[in-house]
């Protein structure tokens, strides 16, 4: 049995990817695949990650654990969704630090069916955009004004978020990939999260560039690629960026925060050291970082 961990983060997937496979869950059982229902695993896993603390879970607690998040005795491939998996979106970002208690909590995850297989799965998410986004979900307790002051943005680092991830589940595949890509990952990223080969992703593929898209730019594209297959994966992720290029519903695309002290200058900043960040990433060992 193994387990995929997709713990988010914060404003990025907004359980797109979890909504999607569990619409399929029937179908993928069949396959011998376990989307986890969040209403059933989350308050589960929580109380267990609590108790625990980072220590291994004995086989009793696994056993009542397995039992509340999938209705299969022996599933081969188990999918658990939640963005709040390391913390609440308030503790998300700290002190110029993204995600202080990745290094304490990913364990606290790992360890709950220690002896299996696991793989963390993430989006990562240019800050220049994350931090508005971020803010507003608790905007009624906190101020933009007063967030900002606290977190440091320039100060921060994923390249340090996904080392101190990495370091402390060293035996756990990871795979990273980057929000802004998202649309067009979007078939592999399902088959990643599903368990499935490449080649046998689970449907709803195109759904999330269909989402982004003009009704006519989505229906031309599905006429060139009908008429003109891909030769393989890349090949159509770049014909769909180039119809997202063009027929992208402006609304569904647009990052854009009339914000005090976000001009274009810190955007600019902040976008830099991302992609620097992104780049130092897809050289680390251990961790697999998915690009269109």
């Amino acid at each position: 049995m193994r387990f995929t961990y997709h713990i988010g983060l914060h404003c990025t997937d907004a359980d797109r990817a979890l909504d999607g496979l569990l619409a399929q869950s029937g179908t993928l059982a069949r396959q011998g695949i376990a989307v986890a229902r969040p209403g059933v695993f989350r308050p589960a896993l929580r109380e267990a990650m609590l108790e625990l603390r980072g220590a291994p879970a004995p086989p009793q607690m696994q056993a009542r654990l397995l039992a509340a998040i999938c209705d299969r005795e022996a599933p081969a491939h188990v999918l658990l969704s939640s963005d709040s998996f390391l913390c609440v979106p308030q503790r998300a970002i700290a002190d110029g630090t993204l995600y202080p208690l990745a290094g304490e909590r990913a364990p606290w995850i790992r360890n709950l069916f220690p002896d299996a297989p696991a793989h963390f799965a993430l989006a990562l998410r240019n800050p220049a955009t994350l931090i508005p986004a971020l803010q507003a979900r608790f905007a009624d307790r906190e101020s933009w004004e007063e967030f900002v002051g606290r977190i440091d943005p320039e100060a921060l680092s994923w390249t340090d978020m996904v080392t101190r991830l990495r370091d402390a589940v060293p035996d756990a595949e990871i795979t990273i990939w980057c929000n802004e890509d998202a649309p067009l990952l979007w078939p592999d990223l399902l088959a990643r999260l599903a368990g499935t080969a490449p080649g046998a992703a689970p449907e709803g593929g195109d759904d999330f560039v269909a989402e982004l898209m003009s009704s006519e730019g989505f229906a031309r594209l599905q006429g060139y690629l009908s008429e003109n297959p891909p030769r393989d994966a890349g090949h159509r992720r770049r014909v769909a960026a180039a119809f997202l290029d063009r027929f992208a519903r402006p609304e569904a695309v647009a990052d854009d925060y009339d914000l005090p002290g976000w001009d274009a200058d810190r955007v600019t900043r902040l976008t830099e050291r991302y992609e620097a960040d992104i780049a130092r990433i897809g050289a680390m060992q251990g961790v697999t970082l998915l690009l269109p």
